[in-house]
């Protein structure tokens, strides 16, 4: 690590849990790697100290910090400027000191669609398939909007809250429809032309052994379909190990984690990251087996 002085510059990551996080571990690492004098650090935050600590970190000089779990909604009146695509997707998971105050951007869109480039795919065919209706679905929906998705369909198994995430959106005038389903009607939108994603927390360590569908409906899957969890550990979750064995094409969260924190990076300290360095910083951490 780079020798912390009375001139490092402060920056972070806020959350309740927070030391479950991978963030200082990929950050650090591009920061050693750039020679710049900044430091990365963890924050645990509990909901009703949120605000006292954004003004502390103000008076103590932190130059910008990123949120997880539960603040990134939370946070948003206590900011001076939020971007026009964090207020689209209604959370931010950046936030950056200035003259006037905190800003505040959301980098989960970008992390979202970056590994998706990598496939020549003419996404106006492509149906999309999200399996959940959380904060992370919002930055999904918002992706695949982005990506120019023929057709959103999104499940859940609380059927209230299904509604509630899609009346949410019909203020914002979408390109194209949210269509809701109940869970057990999966099966039925799964076909070669499918991007399905996880953005659920099942099959999350320690549930390695679980996932959000079962092996019956990922035998729906033909070598076409994309299937992407945001999950990062376990590596690969049971969910992807089910679409491996279709021949689907399979993407883990890690990506996401890594082109997220890229971006935010870039926002902080005016420089291109080292993604690559950030990428391999966590496949050491996680004791995965890196290609050479």
């Amino acid at each position: 690590m780079n020798r912390i002085t009375g001139t490092t510059q402060l920056l972070g990551v806020i959350g309740d849990p927070i030391k479950h996080s991978l963030s200082p571990v990929m950050h650090n690492a591009a920061i050693q790697h750039l020679g710049m004098d900044y430091v990365y650090v963890p924050f645990h935050i509990k909901a009703e100290d949120l605000e006292a600590a954004i003004a502390g970190f103000r008076a103590i000089g932190v130059q910008g910090f990123s949120i997880t779990i539960p603040h990134k909604q939370a946070i948003i009146p206590l900011l001076s400027e939020v971007s026009e695509i964090a207020q689209f997707v209604g959370a931010v998971n950046t936030v950056w000191c200035t003259d006037k105050g905190w800003s505040g951007t959301n980098t989960d869109v970008a992390g979202f669609i970056a590994p998706l480039h990598a496939y020549n795919r003419d996404w106006s065919q492509t149906n999309v398939v999200i399996l959940g209706c959380g904060g992370a679905a919002r930055a999904v929906v918002v992706g695949c909007v982005q990506l120019g998705c023929k057709e959103i369909h999104v499940f859940a198994r609380n059927w209230e809250k299904l509604e509630q995430f899609k009346e949410s959106w019909e203020k914002v005038s979408l390109p194209v429809m949210i269509n809701i389903h109940r869970w057990e009607k999966v099966t039925e939108f799964i076909s070669d032309r499918t991007l399905l994603v996880n953005t659920t927390p099942v099959g999350m360590a320690p549930n390695i052994d679980q996932s959000p569908i079962d092996a019956a409906v990922m035998e729906q899957l033909s070598e076409g379909a994309i299937t992407y969890d945001l999950i990062y550990t376990p590596n690969p979750t049971q969910f992807l190990r089910y679409a491996a064995q279709k021949q689907a094409i399979t993407i883990d969260g890690l990506e996401m984690l890594v082109q997220q924190g890229a971006a935010a990076l870039k926002i902080w300290l005016g420089k291109n990251p080292p993604v690559d360095i950030m990428r391999k910083s966590l496949q050491e951490h996680l004791g995965l087996v890196i290609e050479k």
